[in-house]
């Protein structure tokens, strides 16, 4: 139903810890994500999405586990810390719910806090484009970002989440 074109997915280590945050423009993007990607990825899904029949089983079967949205959920930031020390990929929407107008919004905490309470790569992801049908659709896989300049000034979860999202936003702007 659509073109999709894929950059930058040698960005991706093939091993080790890795935390893929991009916008969220569409409910597709984490089967998007999840099919352009090298590796396997197990994504954060809002907690109600789960109690819909069938909908709840299916994204348990696609790797997704779930997330109370507006609150600090200590099992979902247990899962997504466990999953990143087994060596695994976290996808990650740090805007937490789609853009109406493709415009990126402030992340929430979420992602910086994954960044830095683990070891994990963090690779900026920007999708571009429309679900229209026969539409093109970029997945742009960024650099990995380097943290080291930033953890020398002890920043919060907030301000990790703010780099990544400046990542993200020079991606779009990159490849618009």
């Amino acid at each position: 139903m659509f073109r999709i074109k894929v950059i930058g997915k040698e960005n991706i280590p093939k091993k080790g810890p890795v935390i893929i945050c991009s916008n969220h423009i569409s409910n597709f993007d984490p089967p998007l994500v999840g099919i352009t990607s090298p590796r396997a990825i197990k994504f954060m899904a809002k907690e109600e999405l789960f109690r819909k029949k069938g909908l709840g089983l299916l994204l348990t079967n696609l790797n997704a586990f779930p997330v109370k949205r507006g609150m600090r959920d200590r099992n979902a930031l247990r899962t997504g810390l466990k999953l990143l020390s087994e060596g695994k990929t976290l996808g990650l929407f740090p805007e937490g719910t789609r853009s109406k107008d493709g415009e990126v919004k402030k992340g929430l905490a979420g992602a910086g806090f994954f960044a830095m309470r683990s070891e994990a790569t963090v690779i900026p992801c920007a999708i571009i484009g429309s679900y229209k049908k026969f539409s093109t659709l970029k997945v742009i896989y960024g650099k990995p970002i380097d943290f080291k300049t930033l953890q020398k000034e002890k920043p919060g979860a907030q301000e990790v989440t703010d780099e990544i999202m400046d990542n993200i936003k020079a991606l779009l702007e990159e490849y618009r």
